[in-house]
Formats: structure tokens, sequence, C-alpha cells
């Protein structure tokens, strides 16, 4: 376990992902995973390094509803910097997988890296929410069916781990409640018999 430093998620996200050898650099997906990015670093020792320009002007890309406006989306909105990864052992952090849209483009961004191991600060996302994250039906969320491995396959990284769910709680601290529904399925009230979000295509 690695020493108790640093930002809260990037704590419990390094002592969760820790990978088997030395990676070169830690760098977190702007904006979302900047955060929990230099946690990790901090408390693994594991130099931190900004290894994406991001285009400011560009909202979230997983909650568009259409499948090639969110490609076309992560193309114009982040570019990687190849001086920073080329030929280096990357982690890279990010707050979530979604469709896997996001995840996969990115890690293609990053081909000059020798290694892209992925490290998530949250737990995988299994159920739909209906509580404003725009998080869609399970059959479109990458992380339904599938083993960490198999997303790990389709997304093109080296290695992948997400936050466990039982350290939640830890990282709110306090007697906050946490809504854990789009991680376990049970909602803190009854969801909505029809889907009242929409249509997504996959």
């Amino acid at each position: 376990v690695f020493p108790l430093a640093g930002d809260a998620t990037g704590l419990k996200q390094g002592a969760d992902g820790r990978i088997d050898g030395i990676a070169d650099l830690v760098a977190g997906v702007p904006d979302s995973g900047l955060t929990a990015a230099m946690g990790y670093a901090k408390a693994s020792g594991i130099p931190y390094e900004i290894i994406f320009h991001k285009n400011s002007y560009v909202g979230r890309t997983f909650i568009k509803p259409k499948q090639k406006s969110r490609e076309s989306s992560v193309q114009v909105k982040l570019n990687p910097i190849r001086e920073a990864v080329e030929g280096k052992r990357v982690i890279m952090i990010d707050d979530s997988i979604v469709r896997g849209t996001t995840s996969d483009r990115i890690v293609k961004m990053l081909r000059e890296a020798k290694e892209v191991h992925m490290r998530v600060s949250s737990p995988p996302f299994l159920w739909p929410c209906y509580f404003g994250t725009d998080v869609p039906a399970r059959d479109q969320l990458i992380a339904y069916n599938r083993s960490i491995k198999e997303i790990s396959d389709l997304i093109g990284t080296d290695s992948l781990d997400y936050l466990k769910i039982e350290r939640l709680e830890e990282l709110v601290g306090g007697n906050l409640g946490i809504c854990k529904g789009c991680f376990t399925g049970k909602y803190p009230m009854e969801p909505p018999a029809e889907d009242i979000r929409g249509e997504f295509d996959k």
C-alpha cells in the first residue's frame, strides 16, 4: 500500500490500482481526471505530467446523443503532447468510463507511448442513472456483462483497474450518504418504470 499522502481520490485510486513494475509518469485526462492523477502521483512517487492540451470549448463527450458526434468531439477536445509520452510507460487516470468511446479514442491518441495503464477513480458503471448524471441504459455501458480484462482489451490499454466500491464511503467521509445506484443497482428511491431520458444510439 502506498504511503498516506496526496489527495483522497488519488490515494484510494493508487491503493486500488497499483501496477506491477515501474511507470515513467502519471497523467490525468482533463479535466475530470486531474485531481485523482495528482494524488496518485504524490502517493506513488511517480512523476505527474501534463500530456494533453484541452480545447476548453468542447463539453462532456459521453452525454452527446449520437456515437458519431461523441467520437468527433473527443478528437476536437484533446490533443496529446507527443514529446511528453513518446517511448514512456504512462499511467492515465480518468474519473469514469461510461460507453468507452472517450477512453478508446484517448488511448489511440497515445500510440507513441510504450505502455498505457488506465486507472479509474470510480467503480465500474453497471446500471443506468436516473438522477442527473446522464448514465444511459445498461446495454450502452461498456462494463455491463464484461470483465475488467475484456474492457481493457476493448479500449486498448495494457492494464485497467477501477476504484473499489468498498472505498466510496471512505472517500466521501463524514456522515454524508452516497447514492451508489449506477454501481450497484440499489437506488435511494424507486426508479421510473420507463426510460424518460430520450433516445440514444449505441
